[in-house]
């Protein structure tokens, strides 16, 4: 790939910090940006960009904090996004399913190339804890980076390097994906994910007690899938067709084949 489509690529991935604590880090984190050619930073919650500290950790990466944008969720900070992928070095339910860096990068490149692709992004938990699984569930993809089990834990930007640097390989000797997937912005999937949840726990699908068990499962199923606004629609009127069906909608669906009139 020429160097100015690698710059557009890079261009297209969105660094989102999630809770971030240390001044230092974020600007740290702005400066393996700038290494890596990335410019979109979100911060989510909180995090000082303007301190002594992110400013002298940032050395010529300033511009990057100066340009951060702030969101109070995660559900805002990637609401345009076509992929979203979180980071984790814990074990758990949720995250069984985690791949490594280089694996993903592809995937991430191939999803933010071409005329009217949308962004992707990368997400990162609170340096003490990382993503809580209520986090997690805004992400389709997760990777966690190998390293020594007596300390597994890596430093916020630490972290963020190791995934772009991957990722900046991966757009350096990517090709131009033959069949491009045009995924929904992430704000689209999340409405699917309300509908979803609001009609499964009506037809007593879901525990009410705690719905985001299967939720989960099904968002890892949908997420790999990857999703394009068509497939949204499509199950947005499946769901809607289940609740019209439970309210009511069966009387009439059997009366019009009592009469041998078509359903739709």
């Amino acid at each position: 790939m020429s160097g100015s489509a690698v710059t557009e690529t890079l261009r297209n991935i969105r660094v989102v910090l999630v809770r971030p604590k240390g001044s230092g880090n974020i600007g740290s984190v702005a400066r393996a940006m700038k290494n890596t050619g990335v410019g979109d930073l979100a911060l989510v919650g909180s995090g000082r960009t303007e301190s002594l500290s992110a400013r002298a950790m940032a050395v010529h990466a300033r511009d990057i904090l100066d340009g951060a944008r702030r969101f109070d969720t995660i559900r805002e900070a990637v609401a345009d996004c076509g992929l979203v992928v979180g980071t984790t070095c814990r074990k758990g339910l949720y995250r069984d399913h985690v791949e490594l860096p280089r694996e993903v990068a592809q995937d991430l490149v191939a999803a933010v190339q071409g005329d009217g692709a949308r962004p992707a992004a990368l997400l990162f938990g609170p340096e003490d804890h990382g993503l809580s699984n209520s986090d997690l569930k805004y992400c389709q993809r997760l990777v966690t980076i190998p390293s020594h089990p007596e300390q597994p834990s890596l430093n916020l930007a630490q972290a963020v390097m190791v995934c772009l640097y991957e990722i900046y390989l991966a757009a350096a000797v990517a090709p131009a994906p033959a069949e491009r997937i045009h995924r929904a912005p992430a704000e689209a999937v999340e409405a699917l994910f309300d509908r979803m949840k609001e009609t499964l726990l009506k037809v007593g699908f879901l525990d009410p007690q705690n719905p985001e068990h299967i939720l989960l499962a099904l968002r890892r199923i949908l997420g790999r899938a990857g999703l394009e606004e068509r497939d949204v629609k499509i199950l947005s009127g499946l769901f809607r067709q289940i609740e019209w069906y439970t309210q009511g909608g069966w009387e009439v669906a059997e009366e019009k084949r009592r009469q041998g009139i078509k359903l739709r």
